[in-house]
């Protein structure tokens, strides 16, 4: 499945109004594990298909990063119907961020 680029304008539409739970990667273009995260965020794109995967750059939409309050990227946020369910900061391998996916409404994880 493609990864969706998020930005205000299209927020809405991509994330609140999805009809699966939606994984949200906040990044930037000058992170070196965001960097390392992004091809791990693609290959489980192409594994698990009940999930939405968007990315939003905090240098393109620093509102949407203040929605949520991301201090610190990358940071990935699961939502199901409009409501966070996990939240993870840091770089994860493809295991961990299979486990976010897999324990929603559970402690926020925190990546190595």
């Amino acid at each position: 499945m493609a990864i969706v680029h998020v930005t205000s304008e299209n927020y809405e539409k991509e994330v609140l109004q999805s009809d699966k739970p939606v994984l949200i990667d906040f990044w930037a273009s000058w992170c070196g594990p965001c960097q390392m995260l992004g091809p791990v965020i693609e290959e489980v794109s192409e594994e698990v298909t009940d999930v939405k995967f968007v990315k939003v750059s905090t240098e393109e939409a620093p509102e949407l990063a203040e929605k949520f309050s991301i201090m610190y990227i990358p940071t990935l946020v699961l939502m199901e119907n409009g409501t966070v369910v996990n939240k993870s900061t840091g770089f994860l391998q493809k295991e961990q961020i299979l486990e976010l996916l897999n324990t929603k409404n559970s402690k926020i994880t925190r990546g190595n």
